[in-house]
C-alpha cells in the first residue's frame, strides 16, 4: 500500500540525524530528499525517520524507523 490520496488525505515525513534533530520536512507527493541540508552534502550515515499519515476518516497513523545513507 503507497502513500496516496486514495488512502490517507495528508501525509508527511520527518528526516532526523542521530541526535534527534530534524533536518528535513518532506511532502510524499513531492521529489524527496537528496541527503543535502542547507546546501550542504550530509555524512554517510543513520538516520531516522517519523511518517505520519491521516487516513480518510481523519485517524493518525504514525509510523518510525531508520536508514543508513552511503556515499561514495
Amino acid at each position: 500500500m503507497g502513500v496516496n490520496a486514495d488512502f490517507y488525505s495528508t501525509a508527511v515525513i520527518y528526516i532526523f540525524n542521530r541526535y534527534g534533530k530534524l533536518l528535513k520536512k518532506i511532502d510524499p507527493s513531492g521529489s524527496g530528499w537528496d541527503g543535502y541540508v542547507k546546501g550542504k552534502a550530509l555524512p554517510s550515515s543513520d538516520y531516522w525517520f517519523t511518517m505520519e499519515f491521516v487516513d480518510l476518516k481523519g485517524n493518525i497513523q504514525i509510523r518510525k524507523g531508520h536508514f543508513s545513507m552511503l556515499r561514495e
